[in-house]
Formats: structure tokens, C-alpha cells, sequence
């Protein structure tokens, strides 16, 4: 090969070490690493080249997509990187060359204390059916969330959990819990077929992955309706938007059907965002909105209500059966303001109206 394997692995050692959470590696480039939300260039004496990459991607492929390298286009997947971290990577073409972004998933799962997660989520975890939906841009860390949630349970209590996930990205280790992770492409062939056979394999919670489409929120929106606790995340900015999104994946004449479903099976909603930070090691702090379904949020899900009554709710408390804590992203913003974590300057480009925000924040004083 030549492709030098000593200057990939000393590449993410220097990650590693500077902990950054992404990789960037394109053909006749310098590599980047993103460090606290930022693109940062590596100083390196050595371009990967084109043929580097190829080298790197056949590390990392099976004996098929080995004989036809040249063809793909598009690829996912991730592995073990020594005994130091995983990695998931995405391998890409653009411009007649090619790339891969790796994302650095550290071994040990964080707490939810270390990730500075809602308390909520302690409670939020209990529930025994429905749809929990964690929800944020790339990057915001919802994986992460997820795979802590997924380890709460699984220190806590016997039960049985599949997850269907493409790729694994966390490796979670049998604690109280059973803890099956089937990746599609390598245990299972898609989704559907994941589901169809999870449900006769006795689970009592089923992880999903990401809902990219109608087909992937049927499957979830079928498994909360028998009676599982089913976790996945989607690429949406808050509750509305996530309500939002699923009626829109479905045709017009379905939605009122859909807007039922979810009505019933939807028990919470997680949204999240990355907000720079002076005090956390990584350089980020989390916001998280949270939303539990109580009876004011099933009538805007219905639609017998408008969706953006939906802010004043949580705001409000978030009534539901539970009597979980609930908080909009504005809230959250605001208790890591007062707790020093983030600066006025970053707090106002997150909130929904920054004259608001400053009034509501003078009044705390």
C-alpha cells in the first residue's frame, strides 16, 4: 500500500489527545478536527492522497465493498480504533475526489452528569411503552444522549434491549439488562425486517437510530403501539418542528391518521443544542428543550389546537401524567446563564427573541 498506516493512527491520536469530536480527511487537503464547535487545520507535513484514502477505506471495508471501491460513492460505517475509542466514519466523493469524516465515540458512555443532562431524562427513562424521540442538528450530540440513556437503563434494570442501528456506534456491555445491537448491512438487512424480527425476540425496549423518512416512522410509530418503550432520534430543532416533520412525511390524505398515532404513541420529545462554554472541558454545553405529551400537547398534535401553543405549555410546566419537569429551550438557556456555563453574547443567538430573553434574564437579578 501507500498509504503510510503510522500517520492515520498518529492523526487520531492527535484528536484523541485535543479532543476533538470529528475528523476530516479529503484527498491533497490538510486534515481538520472540529475542537469546541470549530474547524481547526492540523499542521502536518503530509497530504493524504487519493490513493491514501482508498488505502484507508480498505482498512475499514468488508471483502465485498473491497472489489468495488471505485465504484462507491457513499459509505457508512465504524470500528474499534486500539483499545482508546470507536469510530464512525462516512467515506464520500466530491469534485473528483474523495473524503471521510470520522466521529471519535469515546469507550466508556458518558453519565448524564458528565454530558450535563436534564434530570428529566431520569424520569423521562422510566416510562414502560410509547416513543421517545431525541431530537437536534449533526453535531448536537444525540447519539450520545441516547446511548446514556440506554446505559442508564441497563445499570438499573433486567431488561431486554434491542437496538438497530446503522452503524453502532457505542458498544454497551451486559450489565442488569440484556443488551442485543444489531447494525443494519452487517447483522440485518434494513430496518424493517430488524423490527419485524425484534418483535419476536421478547424485547422490552427497541432502539432505532435516526428516522429519516415515512417508512422508518411507521416502523416506530408500530412499535410503541405494541406496547414497547422505543427510542431514536431525528434531525429536527425542537418539538414543533419534530411534530412537524413526521405529519409532513406522510400523504395529505393520511395525516390526520398520522397526527392521531403520534397523538397516542408520542411520550416525549429531547431537543438539543450545542452552546459554546467557558467552564466545560469539551468546550460545549448542552441546552436541551423537553417535552413530555401531556393532554394540552396531544390536542396540538391532533391539531385541534395550533402547534405553537405548544411553547406556552412547556413554558408552563408541561402538565402531564408523569409529572416530569418540562423546559423550553429558552429556560434551559437561561439556568446555563445563570450557572456561568455560556455568556450573555452566545445565550442571545440561541433564544427565540433576544430582547425578551434580556428582559426575562434582568428580572432574575
Amino acid at each position: 500500500m501507500t498509504f503510510e498506516y503510522s500517520h492515520f493512527k498518529s492523526l487520531i491520536n492527535v484528536a484523541i489527545d485535543n479532543n476533538a469530536s470529528d475528523i476530516h480527511i479529503r484527498a491533497d487537503e490538510t486534515p481538520c478536527f472540529r475542537i469546541s464547535g470549530d474547524m481547526v487545520a492540523v499542521k502536518s507535513n503530509k497530504l493524504l492522497t487519493q490513493e491514501s484514502i482508498y488505502d484507508i477505506l480498505r482498512l475499514l471495508v468488508g471483502d465485498k465493498e473491497q472489489q468495488e471501491l471505485e465504484a462507491i460513492k457513499d459509505l457508512d460505517g465504524s470500528f474499534d480504533f486500539e483499545d482508546k475509542c470507536r469510530l464512525r466514519f462516512n467515506y464520500f466523493k466530491f469534485n473528483n475526489k474523495n473524503g471521510l469524516v470520522f466521529r471519535v465515540i469515546k469507550k466508556e458512555i458518558p453519565s448524564y452528569k458528565a454530558l450535563g443532562l436534564s434530570d428529566s431524562l431520569k424520569q423521562i427513562i422510566r416510562a414502560k411503552r410509547g416513543l421517545i424521540l431525541v431530537t437536534g442538528a449533526t453535531g448536537s450530540g444525540k447519539s450520545t444522549t441516547l446511548a446514556s440513556m440506554i446505559n442508564y437503563i441497563n445499570e438499573r434494570r433486567a431488561k431486554h434491549i434491542i437496538t438497530i442501528e446503522d452503524p453502532i456506534e457505542y458498544i454497551h456491555e451486559q450489565k442488569k439488562s440484556r443488551v442485543t445491537q444489531r447494525e443494519i448491512g452487517v447483522d440485518t438487512d434494513n430496518f424493517e425486517d430488524a423490527l419485524k424480527y425484534a418483535l419476536r425476540q421478547d424485547p422490552d425496549i427497541i432502539l432505532l437510530g435516526e428516522l429519516r423518512d415515512q417508512k422508518s416512522i411507521e416502523i416506530a410509530l408500530k412499535a410503541s403501539e405494541t406496547g414497547h418503550l422505543v427510542l431514536a432520534t431525528i434531525h429536527t430543532t425542537d418539538a414543533i418542528s419534530t411534530i412537524s416533520r413526521i405529519i409532513s412525511m406522510f400523504p395529505g390524505e393520511e395525516q390526520a391518521d398520522a397526527r392521531k398515532r403520534l397523538a397516542d404513541s408520542l411520550y416525549a420529545t429531547i431537543s438539543q443544542r450545542m452552546i459554546r462554554s467557558k467552564k466545560s472541558a469539551n468546550g460545549v454545553r448542552v441546552a436541551q428543550e423537553i417535552m413530555v405529551t401531556g393532554p394540552g400537547v396531544k390536542e396540538c398534535i391532533r391539531g385541534d389546537e395550533p402547534l405553537d401553543r405548544i411553547i406556552p405549555i412547556i413554558e408552563n410546566g408541561g402538565t402531564n401524567s408523569a409529572d416530569i419537569p418540562c423546559q423550553s429551550f429558552d429556560q434551559a438557556i437561561l439556568n446555563l446563564l445563570e450557572g456561568n456555563y455560556i455568556s450573555e453574547e452566545d445565550a442571545a443567538k440561541e433564544v427565540r427573541s433576544a430582547s425578551d430573553f434580556m428582559r426575562k434574564l434582568m428580572l432574575t437579578k
